[in-house]
């Protein structure tokens, strides 16, 4: 038994709902390793459990998988807005969030979240990044001024498989996007941070 699977032996289960998805998404789509998975999933819902926020954003929705974790650990007039720039993913994410007891919790938006984020009049208690990396400063600076104080912003993949410890190509624009959030974040005092080595690396920003 790997230490992974002692820790999720550990934790509650993901669900039947969820574990369907897992299995369809490894099954059907072309990156299923984007997908959050068990056990950040149940850490994303266990944040809501703790924080108890009301709007939650999440930038990047691909299967709905976090997206349902989190709004699992919502309370019953809480609201996600969950933006998706691929509208291929739709009839998957509509599968999913129609067997799920928590889909008034949760408005999908299909579109590029630089411009979908401006439109929405919300105050956000949580923010979840999980989109295109070479775009996470660019979301970091509009989602700022909408995130409360003493809100939480988590940025997703910010270790990108080590590479933030190697000499990164000038090529890789992923790898240097992420670079460069890192550095923007250690840099800004207006917030506190702390990088978790969870899975890809989960950065959490407290705003003060």
């Amino acid at each position: 038994m790997t230490i992974e699977e002692y820790i999720l032996a550990h934790s509650d289960e993901e669900g039947k709902l969820l574990s369907t998805l897992n299995r369809d998404a490894n099954v059907n789509l072309l990156r299923p390793r984007m997908l959050s998975g068990h056990l950040q999933g149940r850490i994303l819902k266990m944040f809501c459990r703790m924080l108890r926020p009301k709007r939650v954003l999440e930038i990047g929705t691909y299967t709905a998988y976090a997206t349902l974790c989190m709004a699992e650990g919502m309370e019953e007039d809480g609201l996600i807005h969950t933006i998706e720039i691929n509208d291929e993913m739709e009839d998957f994410i509509q599968k999913y969030l129609s067997h799920s007891p928590y889909k008034q919790r949760i408005k999908v938006h299909f579109g590029d979240a630089m411009q979908l984020i401006p439109a929405i009049e919300e105050t956000f208690d949580m923010v979840f990044i999980d989109a295109d990396k070479r775009l996470y400063s660019a979301y970091y600076d509009l989602i700022f001024p909408k995130v409360r104080n003493g809100g939480l912003i988590l940025a997703d993949n910010t270790l990108w498989d080590g590479k933030v410890v190697e000499e990164i190509h000038s090529n890789d624009k992923q790898a240097l996007g992420i670079l460069a959030f890192n550095d923007k974040i250690k840099q800004d005092d207006q917030v506190e941070k702390v990088i978790l080595p969870l899975r890809d690396g989960l950065t959490m920003i407290w705003k003060k």
